[in-house]
């Protein structure tokens, strides 16, 4: 039931997403239209899947948030779609901004994908491990295209909180290595969920203190390689994880 409604109303955002990139070229109030009927739908969607999720049960906490996940990034690339929209608004066709409308767009659709493979594999426990993680480096590329880009940070932060923030990895690290080893489905849900949080922060914090007033701009493009060189590791050995 639940997998149905999904399903039926992932669709309809996708048929959101369509219009909001047409909508660029089109008048503000046909734009406004798309934004609003996306934003609704997007809202019924998060509802839907946190029925779905909890229909899982609480003695199975990790799968819930794997589902939890998927919804909110779906939910995160709409935000960045619609912002993408609104800068390519009326500019022509070869404007930097409608190459940036097109990647938001390919970046919603491929995390609509995800969620209802999610969804599908949640239905199927013995593939359940694998979506997990299949997803996980999914959102880790997403996470290594915005950290690339040279968009600066709203704000920095010292570098110590970015030394912190690699305690996650090397403990995400060896739940990798034990969920390897193990090939338990529960063991490689929660490694999905664990890399996927301690990337996302060690990469935050790598680039607010890259971005440090202090930080010199040798010293920044070499935090900034090692924070790439650091997820390029990590995304090889979920890749090892996976084919185990």
């Amino acid at each position: 039931c639940y997998r149905e409604n999904i399903l039926k109303t992932a669709k309809a955002l996708v048929e959101d997403t369509k219009l909001l990139v047409s909508g660029a070229a089109s008048s503000q109030d046909k734009l406004a239209q798309a934004a609003q009927s996306s934003a609704n739908t997007i809202t019924q969607l998060a509802e839907v899947v946190k029925l779905g999720a909890a229909s899982l049960g609480s003695d199975d906490p990790e799968t819930q948030v794997v589902l939890i996940n998927a919804i909110k990034d779906v939910a995160k690339a709409l935000s960045d779609l619609i912002g993408a929209t609104k800068g390519a608004a009326s500019k022509p066709a070869d404007d930097p901004s409608m190459y940036q409308l097109k990647g938001a767009a390919k970046v919603m659709v491929t995390n609509v994908t995800s969620l209802l493979k999610t969804v599908k594999a949640v239905e199927d426990e013995a593939t359940r491990g694998t979506r997990a993680l299949e997803a996980t480096i999914e959102y880790i590329k997403q996470e290594l295209t915005v950290f690339q880009s040279s968009q600066v940070p709203e704000k920095t932060s010292s570098p110590e909180e970015s030394i912190r923030m690699t305690k996650g990895i090397t403990m995400a690290t060896a739940k990798a290595v034990a969920a390897g080893n193990s090939c338990r489905q529960e063991d490689v849900i929660a490694t999905a969920n664990l890399s996927r949080k301690a990337v996302a922060d060690m990469l935050t914090a790598c680039k607010q203190a890259s971005y440090h007033p202090d930080v010199s701009e040798e010293v920044r493009e070499r935090a900034l390689r090692f924070g790439t060189e650091c997820t390029l590791g990590y995304l090889e050995l979920l890749e090892h994880v996976l084919l185990v």
